[in-house]
């Protein structure tokens, strides 16, 4: 505790981070170098999406995804570039990885100890929630029990080998990205966390007396959406919640093993690509409702930047994110008080309602046999919450200034297209790099590693972290430890939430469906919509929204989930003869995947009208059309109304002129 210039005591500041990574391990370690020298307190790095769904550079599902939404990291000597000159005994590392989580926390800690460090000193937080994956985010690999067995074990390790670090972020952030209220944000949150407990207790691999040193190890990683005050109410109902739990499930009777203890992203969801200026007082706000109660005060915080909506941002957009953090923290006299909330009626009303109904949310889940086993069912309750989030918003009875009320606007000075731009050589260079890499290596020890790996996952009673490292130390790579593991496990499909969600559209869709019923009287059958997401992006709300709004709207809609090849798409629209082939890219990729997917339909002699949307900058937009594509839609078209009328009418116009 430190005090401010009057000697009023304050409390010491959570952790400052910010959420970033690109292109290469040098490029980001130059990056964090820059961040950290800013007064950035801790680390938080993002992965490329190769590296999150456990593929090299050079895979061919890797393509156009390379160093585009994080860093890649294939072995060891990137994990060594990314670390430079980084004293990563004394840094607090967050890693948001989630199915190759063991995978790099093996890299981290080979790497702490080729530099002679401990493991047991090392501190920081591999997100490692894989039930998020399959509801939300949509990197995952494996199917739920071998990913809960991975969950499993790298907590074991953990604990007995790397005490200070926290192996798993139960993360609700994605969940309210997903369209989850913050009763279900609550709610599946604390279900993940005990089916992951009870996991870890279930496999007799840790004493029952030394069992709540895993619960005080639980971290979790949570959204704050700009209703501060209710947002509020919300981490209040999580500390109250998760204590109790702590008790009254696994008996911790220590308090300090009990605590709430959370990170903070706050909401992306939120950010607008329409007069973006007015994200940063959105970020300001949504910052408050993680801060002004002491007594459920986040332990770190990672801002997005102004502009995200529109592109990757710069590393002035991210030092403006800090600099909130940091006005908050150390101007302004926040940290001088206890909870500011303490006897407020209007707090603990608040506080109790999400209690009692977020109870009875999670004991539904339980009923069900737990989270990992009503996955289907959440799924399908996000999507229908995200429809009905996305209907508010489109009616206006959910304002959103400058979207849908007070649009009009003078013109800004902020660059709002100055954003990150990639170089076009990263892809080419990476894949160089991890192929010389393979030649400078012991591949005999690689190849026995990779056995050791494979027999343990063959084996049930196995622990899979041990072969793991082993496999980092001799210098295999992210593709061979996800490659070995694939052909034990299998991959998982998730479960879209599609088919049981339904929409609460007007007039426009009302309008659309009504044309489309005419139209399929007059030709025969309806309009056919394949929804694809090509490539390795698995954030699926837009894909999910647009596939329910066009049912609504009187389409046959074909969604088969995300990480389709180009070659699926185009064979899906072949099988069902579909009108429009509507591609959904939010990563960064559609120069590359947009165009191959194009190219693949003419060959097969097919014509569907193709749309895309996702982040997608004016100049590549154009670029798109160039090449074919009927129509973009990026986020500042919410209204669906309008983008249902756009393509019932493609459809008019394909089936006149085949007529």
């Amino acid at each position: 505790m430190s005090a401010d210039g009057d000697g009023t005591p304050r409390d010491r500041p959570w952790v400052m981070r910010t959420y970033s990574g690109h292109s290469s391990a040098r490029a980001s370690n130059e990056l964090y170098r820059t961040n950290l020298s800013r007064g950035q307190t801790g680390l938080s790095i993002a992965f490329d999406l190769p590296t999150q769904t456990g593929y090299d550079p050079d895979a061919p599902e890797a393509a156009g995804e390379v160093g585009k939404v994080g860093v890649p990291v294939a072995h060891l000597g990137h994990m060594r570039q990314l670390l430079e000159g980084i004293p990563v005994a004394e840094m607090n590392t967050s890693m948001t990885i989630n199915a190759t989580a063991a995978w790099l926390l093996a890299l981290y800690v080979a790497n702490a100890e080729e530099q002679g460090v401990d493991p047991a000193v090392l501190q920081g937080t591999t997100q490692n929630d894989i039930v998020k994956e399959y509801l939300s985010r949509g990197t995952y690999i494996f199917p739920p029990a071998p990913s809960l067995r991975l969950t499993v074990d790298t907590i074991t390790y953990t604990v007995r080998h790397v005490p200070r670090w926290n192996p798993i972020n139960v993360c609700s952030y994605h969940l309210q990205e997903a369209g989850a209220t913050p009763v279900q944000e609550v709610a599946y949150a604390l279900a993940n966390a005990i089916a992951v407990l009870d996991g870890v207790r279930d496999s007799g691999r840790i004493a029952p007396d030394q069992f709540d040193q895993v619960v005080g190890r639980i971290s979790f990683f949570v959204n704050a959406g700009v209703r501060f005050i209710e947002e509020t109410a919300k981490m209040r109902a999580f500390s109250t919640m998760w204590d109790r739990i702590c008790v009254e499930r696994y008996g911790v009777t220590d308090e300090r093993l009990r605590r709430f203890r959370y990170g903070v992203q706050v909401n992306s969801l939120g950010l607008t690509e329409a007069q973006p200026e007015n994200n940063i007082p959105r970020i300001v706000l949504e910052t408050l409702g993680v801060t002004l109660s002491k007594d459920a005060r986040a332990r770190a915080i990672q801002l997005p930047a102004w502009n995200e909506a529109l592109g990757l941002p710069r590393p002035w957009d991210q030092q403006w994110s800090l600099r909130i953090q940091q006005i908050l923290a150390y101007e302004s006299d926040l940290l001088e008080y206890d909870d500011i909330f303490e006897g407020s009626k209007v707090m603990e009303a608040k506080t109790s309602g999400i209690i009692e109904e977020a109870t009875a949310e999670l004991d539904d889940v339980l009923g069900r046999g737990g989270v990992f086993e009503a996955v289907e069912e959440l799924k399908t309750r996000l999507v229908r919450s995200q429809a009905e989030r996305v209907a508010r918003i489109e009616s206006g009875e959910q304002m959103v200034v400058g979207v849908n009320a007070y649009t009009d606007s003078a013109l800004s000075p902020l660059p709002v297209d100055s954003v990150l731009k990639l170089e076009p050589t990263v892809e080419a260079e990476m894949q160089a790099d991890v192929q010389a890499w393979r030649n400078d290596r012991d591949q005999g020890a690689v190849s026995r590693a990779l056995d050791d790996l494979r027999r343990a996952a063959e084996d049930p009673s196995a622990d899979l972290m041990g072969p793991t490292l082993a496999l980092a130390r001799v210098g295999g790579t992210t593709g061979e430890w996800g490659g070995a593991l694939r052909e034990v496990f299998g991959e998982y499909r998730g479960p879209t939430g599609v088919g049981g969600a339904t929409g609460t559209h007007g007039t426009e869709v009302a309008a659309a469906a009504e044309r489309a019923r005419a139209l399929a009287k007059r030709t025969g059958s309806p309009p056919r919509l394949l929804v694809g997401k090509p490539g390795l992006d698995g954030h699926s709300n837009g894909a999910e929204q647009i596939a329910v709004a066009a049912r609504d709207a009187g389409f046959e809609v074909i969604y088969q989930g995300i990480r389709l090849t180009p070659e699926q798409i185009v064979a899906a629209a072949r099988d069902e003869d579909v009108d429009v082939v509507g591609l959904s890219i939010l990563s960064g990729s559609h120069l590359e995947l947009v165009p191959e997917v194009i190219d693949r339909l003419a060959a097969a002699g097919l014509d569907p009208a193709v749309v895309v949307g996702g982040i997608i900058p004016p100049e590549d937009a154009e670029i798109l059309l160039g090449k074919g594509v009927a129509a973009v839609y990026t986020p500042k078209d919410f209204e669906f109304g309008a983008i249902m009328s756009d393509l019932v009418a493609l459809v008019e116009r394909r089936r006149s002129a085949s007529a």
